[in-house]
């Protein structure tokens, strides 16, 4: 079960290589290149009232990820992987009915006990973690009021082929965190190097303006999303013409309306950039009707259509 310390839930069990082990007990050899390096892949999704939302969807984006970086996967993980989540929620009580569930699927490349960068040659079976959270709605404020963004200093380079991988080198994205913070903001947005808008540290970002629902396209060094991917089905489906392509910061200032997407957190409404407002400066009604009918379909089973 999960144990409440300082007012919010913290993982009783965590999943490693198989085996359902307590969350406070020793895990990883500090030899382990995930530990070492980053050198690792990762993802996280949903699991809400037991049903994974986009669990295919997440299990491919972590095969590309992985072969971009060479780690070889074992044969059978994606029905490893379904498992695995169902015994960690289950051990947790964050299984049932009501069970929400933020999952983080971690493969490190596993532990090896030379030095340097270069993955050794000998076979090393890659470490495999599975951790679970309760989900923490959003603060009423968050919705009610909207984030307020900065750009980060922090460009990203659509060159780079580590853009499209989900690495678990988080340098850049806490960096950028750490920028918001000093700027008493609430997340930063990365620029590419030739300054148009990329991503969030942790989220996709979509404008609304004069019936477009616009998004960086996938050239501007962007996660490809499972949420931004359903975004823009869902804009078919409402009336709103999918734009991706190349937008600048005052894009996103003068849009009618602006939102982050990720897997976990949702929709969540943007109403400041920098030093101003966008729209009117408050949540809009389709960025309102987006995180509503993403939850629906949550709620319904996780169905990506």
């Amino acid at each position: 079960m999960t144990r409440e310390v300082g007012g919010g839930a913290t993982p009783g069990h965590v999943w490693i290589d198989g085996e359902i082990l307590p969350a406070d007990g020793s895990h990883l050899s500090v030899f382990d290149r995930g530990f070492q390096l980053g050198d690792g892949v990762f993802e996280t999704l949903r699991v809400r009232g037991g049903h994974p939302t986009e669990l295919a969807e997440h299990v491919a984006r972590l095969h590309r990820s992985a072969a971009g970086l060479d780690i070889a996967l074992p044969d059978g993980l994606d029905g490893t992987l379904s498992d695995g989540i169902a015994a960690l929620l289950a051990a947790d009580g964050l299984g049932g009915p009501s069970g929400d569930a933020s999952v983080r699927v971690t493969v490190s490349r596993g532990p090896f006990r030379g030095r340097g960068l270069l993955p050794p040659a000998e076979v090393v079976a890659p470490t495999i973690a599975i951790q679970a959270w309760p989900v923490v709605p959003p603060p009423p404020d968050h919705l009610e009021r909207g984030l307020h963004l900065v750009a980060s200093a922090v460009r990203r380079d659509p060159e780079n082929p580590l853009v499209a991988l989900k690495t678990t080198s988080r340098a850049d994205y806490v960096y950028a965190r750490l920028e918001a913070r000093r700027a008493g903001a609430d997340d930063a947005v990365f620029l590419t190097i030739d300054g148009h808008l990329s991503e969030g540290t942790t989220a996709n970002i979509f404008l609304v303006r004069r019936g477009e629902l616009a998004t960086p396209s996938l050239d501007c060094a962007i996660l490809p999303g499972t949420t931004r991917s359903w975004l823009l089905a869902w804009g078919r489906r409402v009336g709103l013409r999918p734009v991706e392509g190349r937008l600048r910061p005052g894009d996103l200032a003068e849009a009618d309306e602006a939102f982050l997407s990720s897997s976990v957190a949702g929709v969540l409404p943007v109403t400041r950039f920098a030093a101003g407002p966008i729209g009117d400066g408050v949540p809009g009604p389709w960025t309102r009707r987006a995180r509503e009918d993403r939850e629906a379909m949550i709620l319904a089973g996780g169905d990506a259509s």
